[in-house]
């Protein structure tokens, strides 16, 4: 019973009262600079770095959109090119066509020209052969007709009236040999046309 009685300042379970009161002003202290500069700190932080990743992820969201809308355009330009080529190529075949008709055109049309310019010069080459036939023949005609007749055909005008008459004389035969043949004398005329222009 006499431990008990002792006084508490003497008691060794009890603590002293100056290190209870210490105790609490650390503590108050400590929490204190804690909520002073500890929290507030960490806080921050905390919030720079959820802020941080906000913005990650919202920058990684803005870039997948721009990505997503870049794919979109240029699925729309892959898809515009395409189209603009097959035009291209459908206005190159259709101008090839129109080209290709055009010089068609052109090649007709100069082969009938071609053709019409050497009709021409060859109707222009046998008048010039048949003057220059009628000529030859007017000029042996004259002379073997003045040997036939027996006249003079110096006088050419005398000389044109017997080459014409000598002419006129050899058509109505030929006419009248034509009427009397038929399709045979149709053949001599060929004949006899083709002796009178042995000469030439």
């Amino acid at each position: 019973m006499a431990p008990l009685l002792m006084p508490l300042a003497e008691n060794p379970l009890f603590p002293n009262l100056l290190e209870i009161i210490l105790a609490v002003v650390f503590a108050l202290l400590l929490w204190f600079l804690i909520a002073k500069y500890v929290v507030p700190n960490f806080e921050r932080t905390y919030a720079e770095r959820t802020e941080a990743i906000q913005g990650g992820i919202e920058k990684a969201e803005r870039a997948q959109a721009e990505a997503q809308a870049a794919l979109e355009q240029y699925r729309a330009q892959l898809s515009d090119s395409r189209a603009e080529a097959a035009r291209i190529r459908e206005d190159a075949k259709t101008q090839g066509s129109q080209i290709l008709a055009e010089m068609r055109e052109q090649a007709q049309a100069e082969a009938n020209r071609i053709r019409t310019q050497t009709q021409a010069q060859l109707e222009a080459e046998r008048v010039q052969a048949m003057t220059q036939l009628r000529n030859d023949i007017g000029g042996l005609a004259t002379t073997l007709a003045g040997r036939i007749v027996g006249e003079s055909l110096d006088d050419d005008e005398r000389a044109r009236r017997t080459v014409d008459r000598f002419i006129a004389d050899l058509e109505s035969q030929d006419v009248a040999r034509d009427a009397s043949e038929g399709q045979g004398g149709d053949e001599g005329r060929s004949g006899s046309h083709a002796y009178s222009a042995d000469p030439a």
